[in-house]
Protein backbone atom coordinates (compact mmCIF):
# COMPACT_ATOMS: atom_id res chain seq x y z
CA UNK A 1 0.00 0.00 0.00
CA UNK A 2 1.32 3.55 -0.89
CA UNK A 3 1.12 6.04 1.54
CA UNK A 4 2.51 9.95 1.01
CA UNK A 5 4.57 11.58 3.59
CA UNK A 6 5.87 15.34 3.66
CA UNK A 7 9.03 15.82 4.80
CA UNK A 8 8.55 19.25 5.15
CA UNK A 9 5.62 20.73 5.16
CA UNK A 10 6.47 24.10 5.17
CA UNK A 11 9.27 23.51 2.59
CA UNK A 12 8.09 24.91 -1.22
CA UNK A 13 5.53 21.29 -1.26
CA UNK A 14 8.81 18.91 -1.25
CA UNK A 15 7.51 15.16 -0.74
CA UNK A 16 8.74 12.11 -1.07
CA UNK A 17 6.95 9.09 -1.78
CA UNK A 18 7.69 5.77 0.50
CA UNK A 19 6.13 2.86 -0.77
CA UNK A 20 5.89 -0.11 2.32
CA UNK A 21 5.02 -3.47 1.72
CA UNK A 22 5.76 -3.19 -1.89
CA UNK A 23 8.89 -6.74 -1.36
CA UNK A 24 7.01 -9.63 -2.25
CA UNK A 25 8.12 -12.71 -0.28
CA UNK A 26 9.09 -15.96 -2.29
CA UNK A 27 7.73 -18.82 -2.35
CA UNK A 28 9.90 -20.11 0.73
CA UNK A 29 9.23 -23.54 2.49
CA UNK A 30 8.33 -23.07 6.29
CA UNK A 31 9.59 -25.34 9.20
CA UNK A 32 6.24 -27.45 8.78
CA UNK A 33 6.66 -28.42 5.29
CA UNK A 34 10.55 -29.36 5.85
CA UNK A 35 9.17 -31.08 8.42
CA UNK A 36 6.67 -32.95 6.27
CA UNK A 37 9.28 -33.05 2.98
CA UNK A 38 9.01 -36.61 1.84
CA UNK A 39 11.71 -38.91 0.77
CA UNK A 40 11.53 -38.04 -2.89
CA UNK A 41 11.36 -34.21 -2.12
CA UNK A 42 14.15 -34.43 0.19
CA UNK A 43 16.29 -36.34 -2.94
CA UNK A 44 15.67 -34.23 -5.05
CA UNK A 45 15.71 -30.42 -3.22
CA UNK A 46 19.25 -32.40 -1.89
CA UNK A 47 20.19 -32.65 -5.89
CA UNK A 48 19.18 -28.98 -6.83
CA UNK A 49 20.96 -27.35 -4.12
CA UNK A 50 23.19 -29.14 -1.83
CA UNK A 51 25.64 -32.02 -2.93
CA UNK A 52 24.37 -34.19 -5.69
CA UNK A 53 28.03 -36.26 -5.64
CA UNK A 54 27.10 -37.36 -2.17
CA UNK A 55 23.77 -38.60 -3.26
CA UNK A 56 25.70 -41.16 -4.98
CA UNK A 57 27.53 -42.87 -2.52
CA UNK A 58 24.61 -42.66 -0.52
CA UNK A 59 22.38 -44.70 -2.89
CA UNK A 60 24.89 -47.27 -3.53
CA UNK A 61 24.85 -47.71 0.48
CA UNK A 62 20.97 -47.89 0.79
CA UNK A 63 21.52 -44.62 2.88
CA UNK A 64 18.76 -42.25 0.49
CA UNK A 65 16.08 -44.20 1.45
CA UNK A 66 16.09 -43.24 5.38
CA UNK A 67 14.38 -40.11 6.46
CA UNK A 68 15.07 -39.76 10.28
CA UNK A 69 11.83 -38.27 12.28
CA UNK A 70 13.99 -38.19 15.27
CA UNK A 71 16.60 -39.27 17.62
CA UNK A 72 16.98 -40.22 21.07
CA UNK A 73 19.41 -41.47 23.42
CA UNK A 74 21.62 -44.69 20.97
CA UNK A 75 18.76 -44.49 18.61
CA UNK A 76 17.63 -42.67 15.36
CA UNK A 77 14.15 -43.32 14.36
CA UNK A 78 13.02 -43.15 10.51
CA UNK A 79 10.28 -42.42 8.48
CA UNK A 80 8.45 -45.74 9.35
CA UNK A 81 9.10 -45.98 13.10
CA UNK A 82 12.11 -48.21 12.85
CA UNK A 83 14.74 -47.40 15.55
CA UNK A 84 18.63 -47.47 14.29
CA UNK A 85 21.37 -48.04 16.62
CA UNK A 86 24.08 -45.10 15.91
CA UNK A 87 27.37 -46.78 16.35
CA UNK A 88 28.61 -43.98 13.94
CA UNK A 89 28.26 -40.70 16.81
CA UNK A 90 28.59 -38.07 13.86
CA UNK A 91 32.39 -38.26 14.25
CA UNK A 92 32.74 -38.22 17.64
CA UNK A 93 30.02 -35.62 17.89
CA UNK A 94 27.47 -37.02 20.03
CA UNK A 95 29.17 -38.66 23.90
CA UNK A 96 25.80 -37.78 25.75
CA UNK A 97 23.61 -39.47 23.06
CA UNK A 98 20.97 -37.78 21.12
CA UNK A 99 18.69 -35.28 22.83
CA UNK A 100 19.97 -35.54 26.63
CA UNK A 101 17.21 -34.69 28.73
CA UNK A 102 19.61 -32.38 30.84
CA UNK A 103 20.75 -30.12 28.09
CA UNK A 104 17.23 -29.64 26.83
CA UNK A 105 16.44 -28.40 29.91
CA UNK A 106 19.27 -26.21 30.00
CA UNK A 107 19.00 -24.75 26.44
CA UNK A 108 14.98 -24.46 27.31
CA UNK A 109 15.28 -22.75 30.76
CA UNK A 110 18.14 -20.02 28.71
CA UNK A 111 15.73 -19.37 26.29
CA UNK A 112 12.82 -19.27 28.81
CA UNK A 113 15.06 -16.45 30.53
CA UNK A 114 15.56 -14.58 27.83
CA UNK A 115 19.19 -15.10 27.88
CA UNK A 116 21.71 -12.96 25.83
CA UNK A 117 23.15 -15.03 22.74
CA UNK A 118 25.21 -12.03 20.84
CA UNK A 119 27.05 -9.57 23.85
CA UNK A 120 30.12 -8.82 21.72
CA UNK A 121 30.43 -6.03 23.63
CA UNK A 122 30.52 -7.55 27.27
CA UNK A 123 31.96 -9.95 28.80
CA UNK A 124 29.76 -13.10 28.98
CA UNK A 125 29.11 -15.19 31.94
CA UNK A 126 29.00 -17.87 29.88
CA UNK A 127 31.98 -17.74 27.85
CA UNK A 128 33.43 -17.19 31.49
CA UNK A 129 32.26 -20.35 32.28
CA UNK A 130 33.12 -22.42 29.92
CA UNK A 131 36.37 -21.27 29.99
CA UNK A 132 36.90 -22.07 33.16
CA UNK A 133 35.10 -25.56 33.30
CA UNK A 134 37.88 -26.15 30.17
CA UNK A 135 40.70 -25.21 32.19
CA UNK A 136 39.77 -27.30 34.81
CA UNK A 137 39.53 -30.38 32.78
CA UNK A 138 42.86 -29.57 31.67
CA UNK A 139 46.13 -31.09 32.76
CA UNK A 140 49.28 -29.09 33.50
CA UNK A 141 49.13 -25.16 32.45
CA UNK A 142 46.50 -25.39 29.88
CA UNK A 143 44.24 -23.09 30.98
CA UNK A 144 44.19 -20.14 27.83
CA UNK A 145 40.76 -20.67 25.84
CA UNK A 146 39.67 -19.91 22.62
CA UNK A 147 36.21 -20.48 21.83
CA UNK A 148 34.28 -21.07 18.56
CA UNK A 149 31.95 -23.46 16.67
CA UNK A 150 33.70 -25.94 14.99
CA UNK A 151 36.82 -28.02 15.13
CA UNK A 152 38.24 -26.47 12.02
CA UNK A 153 38.11 -23.08 13.46
CA UNK A 154 39.27 -24.54 16.91
CA UNK A 155 42.39 -26.17 15.09
CA UNK A 156 42.81 -22.97 13.31
CA UNK A 157 43.09 -21.07 16.61
CA UNK A 158 45.77 -23.35 17.50
CA UNK A 159 48.01 -23.37 14.80
CA UNK A 160 48.01 -19.62 15.16
CA UNK A 161 48.36 -18.96 18.44
CA UNK A 162 51.41 -21.42 18.24
CA UNK A 163 52.84 -19.92 15.05
CA UNK A 164 52.86 -16.57 16.45
CA UNK A 165 54.20 -18.11 19.88
CA UNK A 166 56.87 -19.51 17.90
CA UNK A 167 57.69 -16.59 15.97
CA UNK A 168 58.53 -15.22 12.62
CA UNK A 169 62.14 -16.89 12.55
CA UNK A 170 60.19 -20.02 12.86
CA UNK A 171 57.55 -20.65 10.64
CA UNK A 172 57.47 -24.10 9.76
CA UNK A 173 54.70 -26.48 10.79
CA UNK A 174 55.52 -30.18 11.20
CA UNK A 175 52.15 -32.18 10.61
CA UNK A 176 51.85 -36.25 9.67
CA UNK A 177 50.96 -38.27 7.17
CA UNK A 178 47.35 -39.18 6.77
CA UNK A 179 46.59 -36.28 8.80
CA UNK A 180 42.85 -34.58 8.73
CA UNK A 181 42.80 -31.63 10.72
CA UNK A 182 39.78 -29.49 9.08
CA UNK A 183 39.11 -28.22 5.57
CA UNK A 184 39.13 -24.69 5.75
CA UNK A 185 42.56 -23.57 4.17
CA UNK A 186 44.95 -23.07 6.97
CA UNK A 187 44.02 -26.07 8.91
CA UNK A 188 43.67 -28.08 4.78
CA UNK A 189 47.31 -27.37 4.64
CA UNK A 190 47.80 -29.41 7.24
CA UNK A 191 45.43 -32.22 6.40
CA UNK A 192 46.82 -35.11 4.42
CA UNK A 193 44.51 -36.13 1.68
CA UNK A 194 44.51 -34.74 -1.99
CA UNK A 195 40.97 -35.03 -2.70
CA UNK A 196 40.54 -32.56 -0.04
CA UNK A 197 43.16 -30.72 -0.78
CA UNK A 198 42.01 -30.18 -4.52
CA UNK A 199 43.58 -27.37 -6.38
CA UNK A 200 43.58 -25.04 -3.97
CA UNK A 201 46.82 -23.19 -3.05
CA UNK A 202 47.80 -23.55 0.74
CA UNK A 203 50.36 -22.33 2.80
CA UNK A 204 53.57 -23.90 2.05
CA UNK A 205 55.22 -23.47 5.28
CA UNK A 206 55.11 -27.14 6.45
CA UNK A 207 57.12 -30.17 6.55
CA UNK A 208 55.35 -33.97 6.86
CA UNK A 209 56.57 -36.85 8.86
CA UNK A 210 55.25 -40.31 8.64
CA UNK A 211 52.44 -40.55 11.93
CA UNK A 212 54.87 -42.08 14.70
CA UNK A 213 58.06 -41.80 13.49
CA UNK A 214 60.10 -40.39 16.28
CA UNK A 215 63.29 -40.65 14.10
CA UNK A 216 61.78 -38.44 11.32
CA UNK A 217 60.40 -35.99 13.76
CA UNK A 218 64.18 -36.00 15.38
CA UNK A 219 65.58 -35.55 12.40
CA UNK A 220 63.29 -32.80 11.36
CA UNK A 221 63.92 -31.25 14.31
CA UNK A 222 67.41 -31.11 14.47
CA UNK A 223 68.36 -30.32 10.86
CA UNK A 224 65.76 -27.60 10.27
CA UNK A 225 65.35 -24.51 12.58
CA UNK A 226 62.87 -22.90 11.21
CA UNK A 227 60.54 -25.65 12.68
CA UNK A 228 58.35 -23.96 15.52
CA UNK A 229 55.22 -25.82 15.44
CA UNK A 230 54.43 -29.63 15.53
CA UNK A 231 50.85 -30.43 15.01
CA UNK A 232 49.47 -34.36 15.43
CA UNK A 233 45.92 -35.90 16.37
CA UNK A 234 46.35 -37.98 19.37
CA UNK A 235 44.62 -40.72 17.55
CA UNK A 236 44.10 -40.35 13.75
CA UNK A 237 40.68 -41.22 13.10
CA UNK A 238 40.63 -40.53 9.35
CA UNK A 239 43.49 -42.86 8.79
CA UNK A 240 41.96 -45.89 10.18
CA UNK A 241 42.60 -45.43 14.26
CA UNK A 242 45.70 -44.83 14.16
CA UNK A 243 47.87 -44.68 17.93
CA UNK A 244 51.03 -44.13 18.36
CA UNK A 245 52.75 -45.89 21.75
CA UNK A 246 53.42 -44.37 25.24
CA UNK A 247 57.08 -44.28 24.58
CA UNK A 248 56.25 -41.95 21.09
CA UNK A 249 54.66 -39.60 23.04
CA UNK A 250 56.45 -38.97 25.62
CA UNK A 251 60.22 -38.53 23.08
CA UNK A 252 58.05 -36.01 21.41
CA UNK A 253 57.39 -33.89 24.64
CA UNK A 254 61.20 -34.60 25.47
CA UNK A 255 61.97 -33.26 21.75
CA UNK A 256 60.03 -30.30 21.52
CA UNK A 257 61.20 -28.95 24.83
CA UNK A 258 64.82 -29.61 23.73
CA UNK A 259 64.46 -28.26 20.45
CA UNK A 260 62.00 -25.29 21.39
CA UNK A 261 59.60 -26.89 19.40
CA UNK A 262 55.91 -25.96 19.89
CA UNK A 263 53.16 -29.56 20.23
CA UNK A 264 49.53 -28.90 18.98
CA UNK A 265 47.66 -32.21 20.02
CA UNK A 266 44.49 -31.95 17.84
CA UNK A 267 41.73 -33.90 20.35
CA UNK A 268 38.33 -32.74 18.31
CA UNK A 269 37.61 -36.48 17.26
CA UNK A 270 39.44 -38.66 20.76
CA UNK A 271 38.48 -35.73 22.91
CA UNK A 272 36.21 -35.03 25.79
CA UNK A 273 36.05 -38.80 27.10
CA UNK A 274 36.24 -40.62 23.77
CA UNK A 275 39.22 -42.96 24.71
CA UNK A 276 38.83 -43.29 28.63
CA UNK A 277 40.29 -40.14 29.56
CA UNK A 278 39.16 -36.53 28.89
CA UNK A 279 42.27 -36.13 26.52
CA UNK A 280 43.65 -39.13 24.73
CA UNK A 281 47.85 -37.58 25.30
CA UNK A 282 46.64 -38.25 29.37
CA UNK A 283 46.61 -42.02 28.53
CA UNK A 284 50.34 -41.25 27.96
CA UNK A 285 51.52 -39.12 30.70
CA UNK A 286 52.23 -35.55 28.67
CA UNK A 287 50.79 -32.66 28.51
CA UNK A 288 51.32 -31.02 24.74
CA UNK A 289 51.17 -26.84 24.78
CA UNK A 290 48.13 -26.59 22.93
CA UNK A 291 45.22 -28.57 22.21
CA UNK A 292 41.37 -28.21 20.54
CA UNK A 293 38.37 -30.14 21.12
CA UNK A 294 35.08 -29.82 19.41
CA UNK A 295 32.09 -32.73 18.38
CA UNK A 296 31.00 -33.72 21.51
CA UNK A 297 31.51 -30.09 22.94
CA UNK A 298 28.33 -29.05 21.59
CA UNK A 299 26.71 -32.36 23.68
CA UNK A 300 25.05 -32.85 20.52
CA UNK A 301 22.64 -29.96 20.10
CA UNK A 302 25.16 -26.96 19.29
CA UNK A 303 28.55 -25.95 17.17
CA UNK A 304 31.04 -25.75 20.01
CA UNK A 305 34.99 -25.68 19.09
CA UNK A 306 37.39 -24.71 21.76
CA UNK A 307 41.38 -24.19 21.87
CA UNK A 308 42.99 -24.48 25.45
CA UNK A 309 46.96 -23.18 25.54
CA UNK A 310 49.29 -22.76 28.02
CA UNK A 311 49.11 -19.44 29.17
CA UNK A 312 53.28 -18.62 28.58
CA UNK A 313 51.95 -19.44 24.32
CA UNK A 314 49.11 -17.67 24.72
CA UNK A 315 50.44 -14.41 26.11
CA UNK A 316 53.55 -14.87 23.76
CA UNK A 317 50.93 -14.22 21.19
CA UNK A 318 48.45 -12.36 22.56
CA UNK A 319 49.49 -10.78 25.44
CA UNK A 320 49.47 -7.29 25.01
CA UNK A 321 46.97 -4.50 24.21
CA UNK A 322 48.36 -4.56 21.06
CA UNK A 323 47.93 -7.49 19.91
CA UNK A 324 45.13 -9.13 21.91
CA UNK A 325 43.09 -8.31 18.90
CA UNK A 326 44.77 -10.09 16.13
CA UNK A 327 42.65 -13.56 16.90
CA UNK A 328 39.80 -12.13 19.32
CA UNK A 329 36.79 -14.81 19.46
CA UNK A 330 34.45 -14.50 16.06
CA UNK A 331 30.68 -12.95 16.10
CA UNK A 332 29.55 -16.58 17.20
CA UNK A 333 32.25 -17.72 19.82
CA UNK A 334 31.43 -17.80 22.69
CA UNK A 335 27.09 -17.36 21.49
CA UNK A 336 25.26 -17.49 25.15
CA UNK A 337 23.00 -20.91 24.32
CA UNK A 338 26.37 -22.63 22.50
CA UNK A 339 28.41 -22.13 26.00
CA UNK A 340 25.15 -22.81 28.15
CA UNK A 341 24.68 -26.25 26.13
CA UNK A 342 28.46 -26.84 26.63
CA UNK A 343 28.49 -26.21 30.07
CA UNK A 344 25.85 -28.77 31.24
CA UNK A 345 27.56 -31.52 28.67
CA UNK A 346 30.56 -31.09 30.48
CA UNK A 347 28.59 -31.88 33.99
CA UNK A 348 26.55 -34.40 32.54
CA UNK A 349 30.08 -36.03 31.16
CA UNK A 350 31.45 -36.33 34.93
CA UNK A 351 28.39 -36.76 36.82
CA UNK A 352 27.06 -40.14 34.57
CA UNK A 353 30.48 -41.51 34.66
CA UNK A 354 30.52 -41.19 30.94
CA UNK A 355 34.83 -41.46 30.60
CA UNK A 356 34.60 -44.50 32.85
CA UNK A 357 32.07 -46.09 31.31
CA UNK A 358 33.87 -45.39 27.67
CA UNK A 359 37.13 -46.79 28.72
CA UNK A 360 34.43 -50.05 30.29
CA UNK A 361 32.72 -50.48 27.31
CA UNK A 362 35.23 -49.60 24.86
CA UNK A 363 37.13 -52.77 26.45
CA UNK A 364 34.07 -55.25 25.94
CA UNK A 365 33.54 -53.98 22.67
CA UNK A 366 37.03 -54.64 21.50
CA UNK A 367 37.09 -57.94 23.26
CA UNK A 368 33.85 -58.57 21.39
CA UNK A 369 35.52 -57.84 18.08
CA UNK A 370 38.52 -59.63 18.73
CA UNK A 371 36.64 -63.13 18.87
CA UNK A 372 34.93 -62.23 15.78
CA UNK A 373 38.40 -61.43 14.69
CA UNK A 374 39.19 -65.04 15.34
CA UNK A 375 35.73 -66.34 13.71
CA UNK A 376 36.24 -64.55 10.45
CA UNK A 377 40.62 -64.43 9.61
CA UNK A 378 39.99 -63.88 5.85
CA UNK A 379 37.51 -61.11 6.23
CA UNK A 380 39.39 -59.17 9.04
CA UNK A 381 42.35 -58.18 8.91
CA UNK A 382 42.63 -55.81 12.38
CA UNK A 383 40.60 -54.46 15.33
CA UNK A 384 42.27 -51.88 17.16
CA UNK A 385 41.70 -48.36 19.01
CA UNK A 386 41.14 -47.11 22.86
CA UNK A 387 37.50 -46.60 24.43
CA UNK A 388 34.74 -46.03 22.22
CA UNK A 389 37.03 -45.43 19.21
CA UNK A 390 37.53 -48.40 17.36
CA UNK A 391 38.43 -49.23 13.99
CA UNK A 392 37.60 -52.49 12.12
CA UNK A 393 39.81 -53.09 9.29
CA UNK A 394 39.19 -55.87 6.05
CA UNK A 395 41.53 -57.85 4.31
CA UNK A 396 41.47 -55.90 0.21
CA UNK A 397 38.70 -57.78 -1.45
CA UNK A 398 40.73 -59.94 -3.14
CA UNK A 399 41.95 -62.26 0.11
CA UNK A 400 38.76 -62.63 1.12
CA UNK A 401 37.67 -64.28 -2.40
CA UNK A 402 38.20 -67.87 -3.51
CA UNK A 403 41.52 -69.19 -4.16
CA UNK A 404 40.65 -69.18 -8.00
CA UNK A 405 39.30 -65.37 -7.83
CA UNK A 406 42.16 -63.97 -6.00
CA UNK A 407 44.75 -63.54 -8.79
CA UNK A 408 42.08 -61.75 -11.01
CA UNK A 409 40.73 -59.50 -8.48
CA UNK A 410 43.75 -58.65 -7.02
CA UNK A 411 44.79 -56.45 -9.83
CA UNK A 412 41.56 -54.20 -9.06
CA UNK A 413 42.57 -54.31 -5.20
CA UNK A 414 42.96 -50.17 -5.29
CA UNK A 415 40.14 -49.30 -6.94
CA UNK A 416 38.21 -51.80 -4.73
CA UNK A 417 39.10 -50.65 -1.51
CA UNK A 418 36.36 -49.34 0.76
CA UNK A 419 34.07 -51.64 -1.25
CA UNK A 420 33.36 -54.67 1.65
CA UNK A 421 33.48 -52.26 4.89
CA UNK A 422 30.41 -50.27 2.09
CA UNK A 423 28.61 -53.83 1.59
CA UNK A 424 28.84 -54.09 5.26
CA UNK A 425 27.68 -51.18 6.31
CA UNK A 426 24.73 -51.17 4.10
CA UNK A 427 23.93 -54.68 5.09
CA UNK A 428 23.98 -53.69 8.84
CA UNK A 429 21.42 -50.59 7.72
CA UNK A 430 19.29 -52.31 5.65
CA UNK A 431 18.67 -55.83 7.85
CA UNK A 432 19.58 -54.90 11.19
CA UNK A 433 19.23 -51.05 11.84
CA UNK A 434 22.80 -50.56 12.54
CA UNK A 435 24.56 -47.57 11.37
CA UNK A 436 28.07 -47.34 11.44
CA UNK A 437 30.73 -45.02 9.80
CA UNK A 438 33.90 -45.25 7.41
CA UNK A 439 37.23 -43.36 7.25
CA UNK A 440 38.72 -40.94 4.38
CA UNK A 441 42.25 -42.44 3.79
CA UNK A 442 42.18 -46.38 4.51
CA UNK A 443 38.80 -47.19 2.84
CA UNK A 444 39.13 -50.53 4.31
CA UNK A 445 38.34 -49.34 7.84
CA UNK A 446 34.94 -49.18 9.31
CA UNK A 447 34.86 -46.63 11.82
CA UNK A 448 33.13 -46.96 15.34
CA UNK A 449 32.72 -43.67 17.44
CA UNK A 450 29.06 -44.52 19.39
CA UNK A 451 28.05 -42.31 22.09
CA UNK A 452 29.61 -42.56 25.35
CA UNK A 453 25.98 -43.85 26.87
CA UNK A 454 26.77 -46.86 25.49
CA UNK A 455 25.59 -49.78 27.57
CA UNK A 456 26.52 -53.91 27.48
CA UNK A 457 23.22 -54.10 25.41
CA UNK A 458 23.86 -52.29 22.40
CA UNK A 459 27.53 -53.82 22.39
CA UNK A 460 25.86 -56.87 22.27
CA UNK A 461 23.45 -56.01 19.80
CA UNK A 462 25.99 -54.36 17.56
CA UNK A 463 27.98 -57.36 17.42
CA UNK A 464 25.02 -59.36 17.11
CA UNK A 465 24.20 -57.98 13.50
CA UNK A 466 28.24 -57.33 13.07
CA UNK A 467 28.22 -61.45 13.30
CA UNK A 468 24.80 -62.28 11.20
CA UNK A 469 26.58 -60.38 8.22
CA UNK A 470 30.12 -61.45 8.28
CA UNK A 471 28.27 -65.37 8.57
CA UNK A 472 27.51 -64.93 5.22
CA UNK A 473 30.69 -65.51 3.87
CA UNK A 474 32.17 -62.99 1.06
CA UNK A 475 30.35 -64.63 -2.06
CA UNK A 476 26.64 -63.70 -1.07
CA UNK A 477 27.77 -60.74 0.86
CA UNK A 478 28.50 -59.40 -2.24
CA UNK A 479 25.46 -60.76 -4.01
CA UNK A 480 22.95 -59.33 -1.57
CA UNK A 481 24.79 -56.26 -1.92
CA UNK A 482 24.19 -56.23 -5.94
CA UNK A 483 20.60 -57.88 -4.96
CA UNK A 484 19.55 -54.91 -3.09
CA UNK A 485 20.98 -52.21 -6.07
CA UNK A 486 19.11 -53.84 -8.28
CA UNK A 487 15.45 -53.17 -6.24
Amino acid sequence: MATVVSLNEHDDDTFIETVRGSTSKPALLSVDDAKAMDVSKMTDLFTRHLNPGQLHFMKLLGFHKVKIERAEGMYYYDQNGRQILDFFGGFGSLALGHNHKRVLDARRKFQDENRQEIAIAFMSQYASALAFNLAACSPGELDMVFLGSSGSEAMEAAIKVAERAAGPKRPKIVYAENSFHGKTKGVLSITDGALYRGEFKLVDNTVKVPFGDIDAIEIAFRTDPQIGVIVLETVQGGGGIIQADTAFWQRLRELCDKYGVLWVADEVQCGFGRTGKFYAFEHHGVVPDVTALAKSLGGGKSAVGAMIAKRDVYMKAYGTPKTAMIHAMATFGGIGEACVTAIEAMNVLYDEHLIDNSAEMGDYLLQRLKQLQARYPSLLKDVRGQGLMIGIEFHDLSKTMPLVLRPVVAMLDDKLKGSLPGFIGSHLLRDHGVLVAFTEYNRNVIRLEPPLICERSHVDDFINAFDEVMSRGIVRIVKDFVAAQVK
